[in-house]
């Protein structure tokens, strides 16, 4: 049997190819990434990923697995797939991989779902089963989210960490009829990483009585009607921390797309390097000028996690 070819709002989903080896060496090639992988050894080679690939085509043809790159354009940001159960052909397992700069970001959930639907409707597949580490909270909430259901704990080798580790185990059964994804509102805000002189990041504390109190965001706020981007983010950073910025001071940078359990949160990232005004907490919060490389160390929102890479490759 050939591989699909899916395609999701965000996302494609297609055959490896030779020309992915690279692509997939750098992602893979990373502790964050493979620990949390039962058949990735760790360190993970070019080679290994040039045989991968060379190798699940063969197993498609057997009916054995059917593993896909999920790009985006044409960037490859992970690898997705199911290994089907040569004891009972109803059953497979799934497992997933994302570049760790592409987390938080749901492609894992919208992929899976592709696969998942393809999985039951192409392949006649009853059932589909997992597992997650029981430290990788992430994984977890993607197969729930997807309709997984844990159905125990177990434990797993590890070939990234050399030993046996604990996992949670689930599973989910061929619906009567799969349900269409949910629909959340779209939030539309706008975060300004303001870069001092010396290399240096602001973060704001959200205070408490607000959502997700105690996290640490990039400065900025909600759009109000009719306002562009960089309008907004100019009237955020007077509101809240009593400084002028211009547009000409506002570079793009990045964006974050995160869907959180009631809304789903677009939000453009701009860099500023250059202010008038004395910098104050407006509204009482904390702030702290952070190296990039000392990011990590704050606890931020999911949207605004996947920015930190970003920032840390470009200062």
């Amino acid at each position: 049997m050939s591989l699909p070819d899916l395609t999701t709002a965000r996302l494609a989903l297609r055959g490896l190819q030779p020309g992915d080896a690279t692509a997939m060496f750098r992602l893979v090639n990373d502790y964050s990434v493979a620990g949390n992988l039962a058949r990735v050894p760790f360190p993970y080679r070019e080679a290994m990923a040039r045989d991968w690939i060379g190798s699940t085509h063969d197993q498609a043809a057997r009916g054995e697995g059917f593993h896909l790159a999920i790009t985006m354009g044409d960037q490859l940001i992970g690898c997705i797939g199911l290994t089907t159960n040569r004891a009972n052909p109803g059953e497979a397992e799934l497992g997933y991989w994302l570049g760790r700069k592409f987390w938080g970001q749901g492609y894992a959930r919208e992929a899976t779902r592709a696969l998942l639907e393809w999985g039951f409707g192409t392949l006649g597949l009853d059932r589909v089963v997992a597992s997650a580490l029981t430290d990788n909270l992430g994984s977890q909430a993607v197969l729930r989210a997807c309709g997984f259901a844990q159905t125990g704990q177990g434990v797993q080798e590890f070939m990234s960490r050399n030993r046996v580790m604990d996992v949670l185990t689930f599973e989910m059964a061929k619906p009567r009829e799969m349900a269409p994804a949910r629909t959340l509102p779209m939030l539309l805000v706008v975060a300004c990483a303001i870069v001092d002189g010396d290399g240096r990041v602001l973060l704001a504390q959200r205070p408490p009585g607000k959502a997700l109190a105690g996290m640490w965001e990039f400065p900025g706020g909600k759009l109000n009607p009719g306002e562009t981007p960089e309008a907004a983010l100019i009237r955020e950073l007077k509101e809240e921390l009593d400084i002028d910025v211009t547009a000409a001071c506002l570079a793009p940078l990045s964006f974050a797309s995160h869907a959180y359990e009631s809304f789903h949160l677009l939000m453009p990232l701009f860099v500023c390097r250059r202010w008038r005004g004395t910098m104050r907490a407006v509204e009482g919060q904390a702030l702290a000028w952070v190296r990039p490389n000392r990011m990590a160390e704050y606890p931020m929102p999911p949207a605004d996690r996947p920015l930190v890479a970003m920032l840390q490759e470009m200062l």
